[in-house]
């Protein structure tokens, strides 16, 4: 299994010269890909301008969305940014997409959050075809793989039927599994050939009690649109080398391709912390 770590990009505290730094570093290893979030209406940096940054700056690290919400967006639009980022990038691209569910970034941007479904199924189709245009998208050797989330069987179905692979939103091993076990057998229902890629991800904040008290009111303000539910993801945030591992096995185990570890403060040394716990 590949594992990743995420940009701050979302996280209090970062600055673009963070994240051009922190790229760099993740670069060197050991880290396979680097992720980012997806939010408008928060103090954060859009997730396509960041892997273009840090892309420029990098020579080896995927780079992933985790995830964009698509609906939000026009799909020319996404569809060309995509497709000059994966150019510019070398192909190192995986776009994550999924309708996301916060009322107020559909708000935001005039979008209607009661169609966002039918509408993100025509995206696909038309993000497809925008890649296969030579006269709308920069020269690719290949198109950017695109990963689809969500927990729902119309979710599942529309993975299988438009994407390269599934990718979840978080949580133990067990959850994980089980929605990968779902996510094969819509595959399967289409009779497609192979096996999704399957990426997951999961929070961390390492260090001292002080980062682990930031990261979790980070995660409580980050997820407060879901209530209560904010205190169970702050409470789940990796905050251990042991609790770190558990969870990397735990992911293998359950059959994923990719997990990308986000972090929860902005700092360097949360970078250096997790590699030196895959180490």
């Amino acid at each position: 299994m590949r594992v990743g770590i995420g940009l701050p990009t979302t996280t209090p505290g970062a600055t673009g010269s963070l994240l051009l730094d922190w790229a760099r570093r993740a670069d060197e290893g050991p880290f396979a890909s680097l992720g980012t979030l997806d939010r408008v209406v928060y103090r954060s940096f859009d997730p396509l301008a960041a892997l273009a940054a840090a892309a420029a700056v990098t020579r080896r690290v995927e780079l992933v969305t985790m995830i964009v919400i698509a609906p939000i967006r026009d799909a020319a639009t996404l569809a060309k940014q995509a497709a000059s980022l994966h150019s510019l990038s070398g192909g190192r691209l995986t776009v994550g997409l999924a309708t996301g569910a916060r009322p107020d970034d559909y708000a935001a941007t005039g979008s209607d959050l009661r169609t966002r479904g039918a509408r993100f199924d025509d995206q696909l189709e038309a993000i497809r075809l925008a890649w296969e245009d030579a006269a709308v998208v920069p020269s690719l050797v290949r198109v950017p793989k695109i990963l689809v989330g969500g927990l729902t069987g119309r979710s599942l179905a529309r993975m299988a039927a438009a994407a390269d692979g599934y990718v979840h939103g978080g949580g133990p091993p067990r959850a994980f599994a089980g929605a990968a076990a779902r996510a094969l057998a819509a595959w399967i229902d289409l009779d497609r050939p192979g096996v999704p890629e399957l990426y997951g991800q999961a929070y961390f904040a390492l260090g001292s009690a002080d980062d682990v008290e930031r990261g979790a009111a980070y995660l409580r303000d980050y997820y407060a649109f879901t209530g209560p539910f904010a205190e169970k993801v702050a409470a789940a945030n990796l905050t251990t080398p042991a609790a770190v591992r558990d969870l990397v096995r735990g992911y293998e185990e359950a059959g994923c391709d990719e997990l990308v570890l986000l972090p929860t403060v902005s700092s360097p040394d949360q970078l250096d912390r997790l590699a030196d716990v895959l180490a």
